[in-house]
């Protein structure tokens, strides 16, 4: 390593590369604040679901590693949220395992150090009446 250490804060989940960076998003923003200041890394898995990330934690956020993040953003739930594929399967997860998941991720996250801090972001709420009656926002 060269020169001093700096805090990691870790960017985790599902399309957060998106999110974070395209048109000048939070993540741009935060890496514009915390330029020289603290390593911020993205782990975004494009269409991955809470529950492959529960299967990757350890290797993605190993307890005996050297250097803990002292921030980690976790975004997990648009593929999970998706309806179930005829096959079954997709990335849909049903929300008891969803919920089971996101305990699971804060579970190993706050494992890892007492410093590490965790925000978790969740996809916007969905209004079920207008999206199976097919209206539109424009329509109302």
């Amino acid at each position: 390593m060269v020169g001093p250490s700096r805090p990691q804060f870790v960017l985790f989940g599902s399309s957060i590369v998106q999110l974070c960076f395209s048109h000048g998003g939070w993540g741009s923003i935060l890496s514009d604040i915390y330029s020289r200041k603290a390593d911020i890394l993205l782990r975004g898995y494009y269409g991955w679901n809470s529950r492959r990330a529960v299967q990757v934690l350890d290797q993605v956020f190993p307890k005996d590693a050297p250097v803990q993040p002292a921030l980690v953003i976790v975004y997990f739930g648009g593929n999970d949220s998706m309806g179930p594929h005829s096959s079954g399967l997709g990335p849909h997860v049903p929300l008891d395992e969803y919920m089971e998941n996101m305990r699971k991720i804060a579970t190993h996250l706050k494992s890892l150090s007492d410093t590490t801090r965790i925000i978790f972001m969740s996809c916007p709420p969905v209004d079920e009446i207008r999206v199976s009656s097919g209206t539109r926002c424009s329509d109302s």
